[in-house]
């Protein structure tokens, strides 16, 4: 596993291998047991239509759904 150190004013590296897979920009998430690192497209809603063009539901249809089914959940 690659390990990555802070320079003596506080900036890391992100190896090239890294940069060339995920890209230059990251969002720095907290958790109990550390950061995490979570990449930031470059184009963010072109990534949200890549992921979801299969999808052949509106947004309201998709909302609707899911409160059918939390109704559901909550009443069992």
């Amino acid at each position: 596993m690659p390990e990555a150190r802070l320079d003596d004013r506080g900036r890391l590296t992100i190896p090239k291998e890294f940069r060339e897979r995920f890209g230059d920009r990251y969002r720095i998430v907290t958790r109990n047991d550390g950061i995490r690192l979570i990449p930031v497209d470059e184009d963010p809603l072109g990534a949200l239509r890549e992921e979801f063009a299969d999808v052949d539901k509106s947004a309201g249809e998709l909302r609707e759904e899911g409160r059918r089914e939390a109704v559901d959940e909550a009443g069992n």
